[in-house]
């Protein structure tokens, strides 16, 4: 049997859970055809794989290549490192939806939260989309050397519907909210992942000031998870602060909205390597609501974070401050 590429005797580790063993890879119109011995057959090219690694593509659940897949073919460094998909819209910050007069707003949010400098952001992006189904549109007409998901991030999200009012992270009123859960449906529709949101205290504009979505209230991360579910149901996925004593009051509330709806629930669990650990009071709260029947996953990083801190920078002597 003929391949377009057999790549020979690499220690292949498949990601079902067992011993890595080594073998071949058989890849036929863009398609893994065959796995393991492959002798016998041959290929337009063939790949020398020993002592190396052959493994599925990586996916990098919390990315914020949002502006960088609209204006480049390449997602580096996450597409150097063997990761295939990368998923977008983390912490709830993003472009889409956002009315012409709002483009700045996402910018300074965006700007504030990743540290990616806003002429950057100004320069390259060409703002062809009003809607989420627009940005994803947008995503689609382009080329690039790996996949990507979204989330429909909340903060650009309560601008739109808002206007100041969000960005000023007022409350939202119940016209606001039938709004955003209808937002919600479409972009779910569309082909968003879920809906993402966050509660860090270090999460702020590059004005200073703390994101649209930081004060939002229960009753509206409630609606939007409803407008998910009117949809057919996804992920929420939420950055909580990390208070002193533990993550109790900023997880529960989300944990007791998606019991309430059925939706499952993904959450960054950051892990300091210095100080009084918090993390085990989240792993408990975990423990008991998957106990009860909820789906509730903890996103760890593989190490530490480490900062640059300087005056003009997120990390900074006063971001904890008013």
């Amino acid at each position: 049997m003929t391949y377009d590429i057999i790549i020979r005797n690499g220690t292949i580790v498949d990601g079902l859970g067992g011993e890595p063993y080594v073998g071949d890879v058989a890849v036929r119109d863009g398609v893994i055809a065959a796995v393991g011995d492959v002798n016998g057959s041959g290929a337009e090219r063939e790949i020398d794989a020993t002592g190396l690694l052959v493994t599925p593509g990586f996916v990098d659940l919390h990315t914020h290549y949002d502006g960088q897949a609209i204006w480049s073919e390449r997602l580096t460094p996450s597409s150097a490192h063997g990761v295939t998909t990368v998923v977008m819209g983390n912490c709830g910050v993003g472009f889409a939806p956002c009315r012409k007069d709002d483009h700045e707003v996402l910018v300074d949010v965006m700007a504030g939260v990743e540290d990616i400098p806003g002429v950057v952001m100004t320069d390259g992006l060409p703002w062809t989309w009003e809607t989420f189904p627009e940005y994803l549109d947008a995503l689609d007409a382009g080329k690039r050397d790996i996949d990507v998901a979204a989330y429909l991030p909340h903060s650009p999200l309560r601008v739109y519907v808002m206007g100041q009012r969000g960005a000023d992270r007022e409350p939202a009123t119940a016209e606001d909210l039938a709004k955003m859960r209808a937002l919600a449906k479409e972009a779910m529709e569309a082909g968003a992942l879920g809906f993402a949101s966050s509660r860090l205290t270090i999460h702020k504009t590059e004005s200073g000031s703390p994101i649209p979505s930081y004060e939002a209230a229960r009753e509206e991360i409630e609606e939007i998870a409803r407008g998910v579910v009117d949809a057919g149901g996804g992920l929420l996925q939420f950055v909580p602060d990390i208070p002193s004593g533990g993550y109790q009051p900023v997880l529960q509330t989300v944990f007791d909205v998606a019991e309430d709806v059925g939706l499952p629930v993904t959450f960054t669990l950051v892990v300091a390597n210095a100080g009084d650990p918090t993390w085990p009071d989240a792993i408990t709260m975990v423990e008991k609501a998957n106990a009860a029947g909820g789906d509730i996953t903890a996103q760890l990083l593989p190490r530490p974070i480490g900062l640059i801190i300087g005056l003009q920078l997120t990390a900074n002597p006063f971001v904890l401050y008013p």
